[in-house]
């Protein structure tokens, strides 16, 4: 699967997360940066990424994935108990209809876990009709000198061991 395949379906299913629910639905992730393990099934792991977050960055982040991706979305039906959110919501381009089923763990201000349970209609470019993301976040720190909120850095991508991940995955699955 080509490196730009993987990082869209990222976007796209991170972008569907960070659209699907107003700002103020959610609590706020504590200023400093954040180290973000995103896992997708079928696709291996970039290994995680790093993000600025300041008082404003969620906020921003939405209007600008909105922006983005052209999704406009129903209002999503937020439940929350505890430390637990569940959002399920409907978003449509003038291609795609999408749906979540996502869950969020966590105090947001020292960690986070989410996932998320998203279907397409059509499918994506690649085919795939149905996504699942997971994710993990810890706070680790004030944010590096001179970094700028919401910059994220990506980890380094080794091509030849995502091949291998992906040609091992394929295997287990008997494909």
């Amino acid at each position: 699967m080509k490196k730009t395949n993987i990082l869209l379906i990222l976007f796209v299913g991170l972008a569907f997360m960070a659209t699907t629910v107003s700002a103020s639905d959610l609590p706020k992730r504590k200023a400093g940066l954040w180290e973000i393990e995103v896992q997708m099934a079928q696709v291996p792991s970039m290994g995680p990424m790093q993000q600025c977050i300041d008082a404003n960055t969620d906020d921003l982040m939405q209007q600008e994935a909105q922006k983005q991706t052209g999704l406009e979305c129903d209002t999503p039906k937020v439940d929350h108990s505890g430390d637990t959110w569940r959002i399920k919501s409907v978003c449509k381009t003038k291609e795609m209809t999408a749906h979540s089923d996502a869950t969020f763990k966590g105090d947001f201000d020292s960690a986070y876990t989410g996932e998320v349970k998203g279907s397409y209609d059509p499918p994506l470019p690649n085919g795939m009709k149905e996504t699942n993301i997971t994710m993990k976040a810890r706070w680790i720190g004030p944010c590096k000198e001179g970094q700028k909120p919401g910059e994220v850095i990506m980890p380094e991508m080794d091509r030849e061991k995502m091949m291998k991940d992906l040609k091992k995955h394929k295997m287990m699955q008997g494909k």
